[in-house]
């Protein structure tokens, strides 16, 4: 019976812990989750307004400028790895040319 009671009440402890822990947890991760929003949303706001004040062309809602700024920037990466690949393959081929030194 005794055992019984030590059981009960650690039981009711381990309860009260843990849901105080949740609690607190839950109020942590709610105030990140609010502060994370308000930045990101805060940033988009800046973002857009800069993207239709100096980037978007006559017409051109900010989506469509965002889109067609996105599509430069792959076509630019592209052209570059085009141009990297093409210096790795001169250089592949000076190396090869040279003749080898005898020490």
């Amino acid at each position: 019976m005794a055992e019984s009671k030590f059981v009960k009440a650690n039981e009711k402890i381990a309860e009260t812990v843990t849901g105080g822990f949740q609690k607190l947890s839950d109020t942590v991760v709610g105030g990140y989750q609010k502060m994370e929003d308000t930045v990101v949303g805060g940033y988009q706001k800046v973002e857009d307004a800069f993207v239709d004040r100096y980037l978007t062309q006559d017409g051109e809602s900010v989506e469509e400028a965002k889109t067609r700024l996105q599509a430069q920037q792959a076509e630019r990466k592209a052209q570059q790895a085009e141009r990297k690949q093409e210096h790795a393959e001169k250089i592949a081929q000076r190396k090869a040319e040279r003749p080898k030194k005898n020490h």
